[in-house]
């Protein structure tokens, strides 16, 4: 039994109590801004008692004044041996972290079958850059420790919001490692098997003023034309990425998925798009587990239409009871 058995019961019984939601009520300090501090510490206290797994011996540029957020770790949730791994990264505008983006959807595919491991990645002052690095890092860990995590090579990247943003471009921009590295992690391929995108703001090449838009000193989409093009992962599609599911509300701007679609379909990239009429933005399983408290019967389908997929692409989740 792997060492990391104790995250299972410890993952269902957060889950249980809500240990991750904070209502969106909440969100905002009485002069309107966001409360990113109470919402880290949340998160924080939500983690207290899980065995974490840091990415790197030394965070790059790590800053002592961004302590609160943590220097970036996942939380690996074992299921059966047999089945891929997911990498679930959360939301927040790379301001903080949505819960249900995070342990709640690990816990939804634990149930499916697959192992999960939640990613905690660096936030705002970091750059997009830095969270995608870590990204990267996760992968390569996964599949350098596979022995330790009892899991074989596959690695599924999904995330919600801005971590969909860094799954689209850590699907486009990847490497098969530098056999020559010192560092055996980075001997590892950083390219997922596949990627779920959870209404993610993927762009602001495509189209103007999109979905998400921050302030120009605070640019999420990159501070320059060069660093925009980059970060647009419909601008950096190949035929070698791999598979994509795309999912997103009205609310999110349709543009989204199908620019995204449209050049993956170009690439000869398979993928599967579903823009769902109504909810809005940050519905994570749209179970009524999320900082909305909404339950969206229609759009909580998207969690079993992804796990059909991955079954399509040779990703299936196996529940324990059917292990040998």
């Amino acid at each position: 039994m792997s060492n990391y058995a104790e995250n299972v019961a410890l993952l269902q019984d957060k889950v249980a109590n809500h240990a991750f939601i904070r209502n969106v009520s909440k969100h905002r300090l009485p002069d309107g801004t966001l409360d990113v501090e109470g919402n880290l510490k949340l998160w924080n206290d939500g983690m207290q008692g899980f065995k974490k797994t840091p990415l790197w011996d030394k965070t790059p540029g790590w800053r002592e004044d961004t302590a609160l957020q943590g220097e970036p770790y996942l939380v690996f949730v074992p299921g059966n041996p047999n089945s891929p791994t997911i990498l679930v990264a959360h939301g927040g505008g790379f301001s903080w972290r949505t819960g249900c983006e995070g342990p709640n959807a690990a816990w939804y595919f634990h149930q499916a079958g697959y192992n999960t491991a939640i990613l905690s990645y660096r936030l705002l002052p970091y750059d997009r850059y830095a969270s995608m690095a870590d990204m990267q890092r996760a992968i390569r860990l996964l599949r350098a420790n596979k022995e330790d995590f009892r899991i074989g090579d596959k690695i599924v990247v999904l995330g919600f919001s801005a971590g969909g943003m860094i799954c689209g471009n850590c699907a486009t921009h990847y490497d098969n490692g530098n056999a020559s590295s010192k560092d055996t992690v980075e001997q590892y391929s950083s390219q997922p098997d596949a990627c779920v995108v959870c209404y993610g703001a993927m762009s602001e090449v495509s189209f103007p003023q999109p979905f998400m838009m921050e302030s120009p000193e605070n640019d999420l989409f990159g501070d320059t034309p060069k660093d925009r093009f980059y970060l647009a992962p419909e601008k950096n599609v190949t035929p070698n990425c791999p598979p994509f599911f795309i999912w997103q509300t009205l609310s999110d701007d349709g543009r989204h998925g199908l620019c995204l679609a449209k050049a993956l379909q170009d690439a000869g990239v398979p993928y599967e798009l579903h823009i769902f009429e109504g909810g809005v933005h940050g519905l994570g399983m749209a179970d009524g587990e999320n900082d909305l408290a909404a339950e969206v019967p229609h759009i909580a389908e998207w969690g079993k239409l992804c796990t059909g997929w991955l079954e399509i692409h040779d990703l299936k989740g196996v529940v324990n009871d059917e292990k040998q």
